[in-house]
């Protein structure tokens, strides 16, 4: 079983895609406040140090292997990377709106392709789900878990701006692991 778990904040309250910050004090307090009580068997982490840091200090506390995956990395916002959403709901309020509503088709100037976004996604789950019955502790970000949700419930992706995910909160998924692979339709869940 995969475990995915959202970094701890890094007290940067924007759209922080590939910037790539470190953890608040208050960040590493929520994630380690998170793993007290679970078991993993391994863990496998985005490379940035949000995610990164934490992974490594937690594989060597409890002697587990580790993994770095920069295919679990954040969604890439171009131009809105480090931009505050109360900002962009004040000066471009109808591109936000419309993001929201369909990020797959209304991505942010110069972001990511969704459908790409996916597919990469997925790759890193199906490598990390290798050994289903292994708890797999997945260290990750925002996007990547809302996307992940939204696939696997059926939900149109712009379901995404409506589901909560907060920092250091657990995710426990089953997998298909193998099942969308070759799936053209990788950005899209409805």
């Amino acid at each position: 079983m995969l475990i995915l778990m959202r970094h701890g904040t890094t007290g940067q309250p924007s759209y922080r895609g590939r910037l790539d910050d470190a953890l608040s004090e208050t960040g590493w307090a929520q994630s380690r406040a998170a793993v007290v009580e679970e078991h993993f068997d391994r863990v496998v982490s985005s490379t940035m140090r949000r995610c990164a840091d934490f992974a490594h200090e937690l594989g060597a506390a409890r002697g587990l292997p580790l993994r770095l995956d920069a295919r679990l990395v954040e969604y890439d916002f171009g131009a809105w990377q480090g931009r505050r959403i109360d900002d962009l709901q004040r000066e471009e309020p109808d591109a936000l709106a419309r993001y929201r509503a369909d990020p797959e088709h209304h991505a942010p100037p110069g972001a990511e392709d969704f459908a790409a976004f996916g597919r990469r996604i997925a790759a890193a789950l199906d490598d990390a789900d290798a050994d289903p019955a292994q708890r797999v502790l997945v260290l990750t970000h925002g996007a990547v878990i809302r996307w992940v949700q939204c696939r696997l419930a059926g939900l149109p992706f712009g379901a995404m701006a409506e589901t909560g995910i907060a920092n250091a909160s657990l995710h426990g998924v089953a997998w298909p692991a193998g099942a969308l692979r070759g799936d053209e339709r990788l950005g899209a869940c409805a």
